[in-house]
Parts: structure tokens; C-alpha cells; sequence
């Protein structure tokens, strides 16, 4: 059984047990979310898809940890110009452990 959710503007297709690291969430360590916006679901009986969302679908997740994604380096530089602009990032995310699909 999987069904595909939509969290933080990206799809993701999940299972029981399965380890995501998603957009930040506000929810504390320990805690435990729940996806209203189910996009599909695929059983036993066959695939069930929304238009747009299945209605009465959840799924449930537990957060793992928040943190930090690898430093991205963004440099600007325009020749002859004198101009070099050194920025850096790093995308904060969450760790979340699915635990149950309801259909």
C-alpha cells in the first residue's frame, strides 16, 4: 500500500515505515503530523486518485529531527567589473517516519 502526498509545494510517494526529509514543519521531535493532502492511493482493491484529493485520506507521520541541508555556495561575478559576491545556504528540513495510511 503507498500513496502519494503533497507537503512544502513537492509530491512525495510514501509507505509505511518510509523516511522522508521534507520541508520544515512547525511540529516539535516526537511529535506526530498528519498529511490531509492526499493526492492518491494505491490498496489491495486498486489505485484510487483525487480530483484533487482523495477525500477522507490521511496520512500519518512521526518527526524525527529538524535541521540543516548541505551548504549550497552562490557566487555572482561580473569580469572586468570589480564585482564578486559570495553568498551561502543551507535548507532547513524535517525528518519524518510514516507510520500509517488511512483510506
Amino acid at each position: 500500500m503507498y500513496a502519494i502526498i503533497e507537503t512544502g509545494g513537492k509530491q512525495y510517494k510514501v509507505q509505511e515505515g518510509d523516511v522522508l526529509f521534507i520541508e520544515k514543519l512547525t511540529a516539535n521531535d516526537g511529535e506526530s503530523v498528519t498529511f490531509d493532502r492526499v493526492l492518491a492511493v494505491s490498496n489491495d482493491k486498486g489505485l484510487t486518485a483525487g480530483t484533487p484529493l482523495v477525500s477522507g485520506a490521511t496520512v500519518t507521520a512521526k518527526v524525527e529531527k529538524h535541521g540543516k541541508g548541505q551548504k549550497v555556495v552562490v557566487y555572482k561575478y561580473k569580469p572586468k567589473k570589480n564585482y564578486h559576491v559570495k553568498q551561502g545556504h543551507r535548507q532547513p528540513y524535517t525528518k519524518v517516519t510514516i507510520e500509517k495510511i488511512k483510506a
